[in-house]
């Protein structure tokens, strides 16, 4: 760990500059215009990669659906919407994300994909989903948001208070590597430049954990493979927890 801590500081010289502009105030304002159009180019891409375990994943999502037959579906840090295709049809969805720059793809996802319809779309954090009142969703999910968010267990407590009684918590997140692996070596090493220009996502959290100490009464879980182990942002957790 000597040389990943090595190494780690020399990855921070190279972002200095970034948080130097940051601590000026500069580089939030300018990085949050343009973050959404690196995602809405990426974001493809990785779909691609995870359609089948995205497909898979969603494919029950109808059973959680309330006594009206309709399902209720918040979405956490919604960004782009590229899982509104995988989301059955009329299902009501209520979008959130903290990045008010994202709204131009999300109306184009909608589109897209007139099998949805939007409820409402809020400007607000994982953290702080005051605007979405008590056990009103079916269902929530997140998809590479716990990654990045300042806290997991509040995220997750804001879950847990949206979420009715019966209702799921559908996730697929990027995760830290066995602590002995080469892959987890390389996510120490690259954790400063990954925050910097992943708009604060970390390679090296340990989700699975704080999902595990959540109060729900059921919990599907697996780990996942996305691109080979070598990349630091390999390993995934796919699954859904249910209130």
């Amino acid at each position: 760990m000597v040389l990943a801590s090595l190494l780690q500081s020399c990855v921070w010289l190279l972002v200095l500059p970034a948080h130097v502009f940051t601590y000026l105030g500069l580089w939030d304002s300018f990085y949050k215009k343009v973050f959404p159009y690196i995602m809405a180019k990426m974001a493809p891409a990785y779909n691609h990669k995870v359609c089948k375990q995205k497909q898979a994943l969603f494919s029950n999502l109808r059973t959680f659906a309330g006594p009206s037959g309709q399902l209720t579906l918040l979405e956490i840090g919604t960004g782009t919407g590229t899982n509104f295709q995988f989301y059955p049809p009329g299902c009501r969805l209520t979008c959130t994300d903290p990045n008010p720059n994202f709204s131009k793809f999300l109306l184009k996802s909608l589109s897209e994909n007139q099998h949805l319809k939007l409820e409402r779309s809020v400007v607000a954090s994982g953290e702080d989903l005051h605007q979405i009142p008590d056990g009103s969703m079916d269902v929530v999910v997140s998809t590479l948001v716990l990654c990045s968010v300042g806290s997991v267990q509040k995220v997750l407590a804001e879950v847990l208070r949206v979420l009715r009684r019966g209702g799921a918590f559908y996730f697929l997140e990027h995760v830290a590597a066995d602590h002995s692996s080469w892959t987890y070596f390389w996510q120490k090493v690259f954790d400063p430049l990954w925050k910097c220009f992943g708009d604060g996502c970390s390679l090296s959290r340990e989700t699975q954990k704080e999902l595990e100490k959540t109060n729900f009464s059921e919990l599907n879980l697996k780990r996942i493979s996305v691109t080979p182990h070598w990349i630091p942002s390999s390993p995934h957790i796919i699954g859904y927890a249910v209130k």
